[in-house]
């Protein structure tokens, strides 16, 4: 009969907290105070005397508990090459209207260009 190794199942899951962790998290919050809003009453009490570099060091320790922090994309073009771009810096006005009206309703479905209809950008100036 073998015995001792690795068994798939067995143990504690990870990431898991303990039934006692769990406990001393679930007393904390019961009483009132846990160590986030620790945080934020510090943080809170450095903006309000415009320590702003204190309460910039608490809030960026407070912020990973309210935040999810965003994952990092590398994007890339087929295969993962080079993204391709197309010149239309000598199309003529036709050609870019027909361009608009094929892929203009692509363009606003996604609804974050709403204030540059034109889709001409800002004018820098």
């Amino acid at each position: 009969m073998a015995r001792g190794g690795k068994r798939t199942g067995a143990g504690r899951p990870k990431g898991a907290a303990t039934r006692k962790t769990k406990e001393i998290a679930d007393r904390a919050s019961a009483e009132g105070i846990t160590p986030l809003e620790v945080m934020l009453k510090a943080m809170r009490t450095h903006a309000e005397k415009e320590d702003w570099d204190a309460a910039a060091s608490i809030a960026k320790d407070a912020a990973p508990y309210m935040h999810a922090k965003l994952a990092s994309v590398q994007h890339s073009g087929p295969k993962g090459g080079p993204i391709q771009t197309v010149d239309l810096t000598n199309v003529s006005d036709d050609q870019l209207a027909a361009l608009e009206a094929i892929f203009g309703p692509l363009a606003r479905s996604g609804g974050d260009d709403e204030s540059d209809p034109g889709g001409e950008g800002e004018a820098g100036g």
